[in-house]
C-alpha cells in the first residue's frame, strides 16, 4: 500500500455518509488503547471561525517554543493538511502506517451492530494515533467536523473549550431552530473545563450558558468578560486592542481581513490567557504578537494578485452567516472595484440566503460545479439567481477551473474575481491559482 492508497482508502468511505454518533469512536479508541487520553488538546466548535481561530492558537503556541498538532476539515490543499505538526503535513509513509492499523478495526465493526465507520470517523482516529504514537506534541488544536455533541471529535477531554459561533448551516442534521444548533455545539463542554466563545445571539448564547453552568465550567463570553476593539486596518493587516480579565494589549495585528477575524482572535487569545493562567503554558507578549502577526489560513479571503492580472479573491463562506460577513468585507476593501462572482455550492445550501448579501455587489456571476457528488447542478444555481434578480449576467460552467480561466482572460485588471460558496469549492480553484501564480513567479497574498 502507498500513500494514495491508503487515501483512497479512506475515501472509499465517503458513501456511507454522516452518521452521528460515539459508539464507533469509542469502540474503536478502546481497541487502541485510548490514545486519547493521553494528549493535551483545544477543542474548537463553531458554525464559522473554527480553522481561522485554530491556526491563530497553534501559531503562537509554536512561536512560544511549543510542539503544537492540529487537527481540521475539510483539507483546503491536500488531504494532508487536515494533520498537522508543528505546521507541516502528515506524510504518506505515516498515512500508511496508521491505515494498517486502523483498517482491520473497521472491517470487524462493519460485521458489528453498529456498522462501519465513517471516513471522517477513520480520520479522527488516524490523527489521534499520528499524535500519539509518531509526533508526541505538547498541546493539540481540536477541531470538530459537524456540530459537536455527536461529533466523532467529542471523545476528548480537553484543556479548553471553545464555540467561535452559532449560525443556521447543517440544519438538515443539527436541528431547524438556533436553539437546537446552539445545543449540539455546546455538547463539547466538559465537567469544569473553562468555556470561551464569541456567541453574541441571545437565544443560542442562553443554551450555551445553561450547559457550562449543567457542567460547572467556567464560561468566558466576548462583550462582558473580554472585548476586541479594532484600532486600524489596511489590505495587508488590520490592528486590535485586547481587554481581558488577566491582561490587556494594545495594536495586536492579524492579516486576516474582515471584523469577524478579530472576533476569532479574541477568542484565540482568550483561550490562551486561559492555557496561561490555568494550566501554567507560558509565551512572551513577543510570541504572541507575532504568532497573531504570522497566523494564516487558506481559503479565507485569500488574494492571489499578479500583476498586470485582476485580482481573484478565494473565500469558503458555505453558509448564509459567512456570505453576510464576506460582502462586509468586500465593502469595505473593495467597495469602489467592479466585483464578477464564481460561485458553486452543494445541495442542502440555502443557496439563496448565501447569494442574497453577494449579487448586490456583482458585476457578473459564473455558477459552475463541483467534482463531487452533491455539487448542486450550475443549470439550477443560474435558474435561482435569475429568479432573484432577472437583470444579473449569469454564465454557465461544468468546470470551475475552466470558468476561472475564462474569468481571468476577460475581467480588467483593476476589477476582483470572487470565488466562493463552498470550502470544497474553493480547494479545487485554489489549486489552480497557485500553478498560475507560482508560474508567473508570485505568490497568493492574504488581504
Amino acid at each position: 500500500m502507498n500513500g494514495n492508497e491508503a487515501i483512497n482508502w479512506i475515501h472509499g468511505l465517503i458513501p456511507l455518509g454522516i452518521k452521528p454518533g460515539l459508539k464507533r469512536m469509542e469502540w474503536m479508541l478502546e481497541r487502541l488503547d485510548h490514545p486519547e487520553r493521553r494528549l493535551s488538546l483545544i477543542h474548537v466548535a463553531g458554525t464559522n471561525g473554527k480553522g481561522s481561530t485554530s491556526a491563530m492558537i497553534a501559531s503562537v503556541l509554536m512561536r512560544a517554543g511549543y510542539d503544537v498538532g492540529m487537527f481540521s476539515s475539510p483539507y483546503i490543499e491536500t488531504f494532508h493538511d487536515r494533520i498537522r505538526y508543528n505546521g507541516s503535513y502528515i506524510s504518506d509513509e505515516d498515512i500508511v502506517t496508521l491505515v494498517k492499523r486502523i483498517r482491520p478495526l473497521v472491517e470487524e465493526l462493519k460485521e458489528s451492530e453498529w456498522g462501519s465507520p465513517t471516513e471522517f470517523e477513520v480520520i479522527t482516529t488516524l490523527a489521534l494515533l499520528y499524535f500519539v504514537t509518531v509526533v508526541h506534541p505538547h498541546y493539540v488544536v481540536w477541531e470538530t467536523g459537524l456540530g459537536g455533541r455527536l461529533d466523532s471529535t467529542n471523545v476528548v477531554h480537553p484543556l479548553i473549550s471553545i464555540i467561535t459561533n452559532v449560525g443556521n448551516d447543517h440544519m438538515n442534521i443539527l436541528g431547524t431552530r438556533l436553539t437546537d444548533i446552539a445545543a449540539e455545539k455546546a455538547g463539547i463542554i466538559k465537567k469544569g473545563v473553562p468555556v470561551v466563545t464569541s456567541v453574541r445571539v441571545s437565544e443560542a448564547l442562553n443554551v450555551i450558558r445553561r450547559v457550562a453552568g449543567e457542567n460547572k465550567a467556567p464560561l468566558y463570553v466576548r462583550s462582558e468578560h473580554f472585548e476586541v476593539i479594532r484600532d486600524s486596518y489596511t489590505l495587508q493587516q488590520q490592528q486590535f486592542s485586547f481587554k481581558g480579565p488577566y491582561r490587556d494589549y494594545r495594536s495586536l495585528s492579524i492579516r486576516l481581513m474582515g471584523k469577524h477575524q478579530l472576533e476569532n482572535a479574541g477568542t484565540a487569545v482568550m483561550a490562551l490567557e486561559l492555557l496561561r493562567q490555568f494550566y501554567a503554558v507560558w509565551f512572551e507578549e513577543e510570541d504572541l504578537r507575532l504568532g497573531l502577526a504570522g497566523a494564516s489560513w487558506p481559503g479565507r479571503f485569500e488574494r492571489f494578485e499578479n500583476p498586470g492580472q485582476s485580482v481573484v479573491v478565494l473565500d469558503g463562506a458555505h453558509n448564509p452567516e459567512g456570505a453576510q460577513v464576506l460582502s462586509e468585507t468586500l465593502k469595505e476593501l473593495y467597495g469602489d472595484r467592479s466585483i464578477h462572482l464564481l460561485f458553486s455550492a452543494f445541495l442542502d445550501k440555502k443557496v439563496d440566503d448565501m447569494l442574497s448579501p453577494l449579487l448586490p455587489l456583482c458585476k457578473s456571476v459564473t455558477v459552475a460545479e463541483m467534482d463531487h457528488p452533491r455539487s448542486e447542478k450550475a443549470e439550477n444555481l443560474a435558474e435561482r439567481i435569475n429568479e432573484m434578480d432577472p437583470m444579473k449576467k449569469v454564465t454557465i460552467h461544468k468546470n470551475g477551473v475552466e470558468a476561472l480561466n475564462k474569468l481571468m482572460a476577460h475581467v480588467a485588471r483593476d476589477e476582483i474575481i470572487l470565488v466562493t460558496g463552498s470550502l470544497y469549492f474553493v480547494s479545487e480553484i485554489r489549486k489552480q491559482c497557485v500553478e498560475l501564480f507560482e508560474e508567473a513567479g508570485v505568490n497568493g497574498e492574504y488581504v
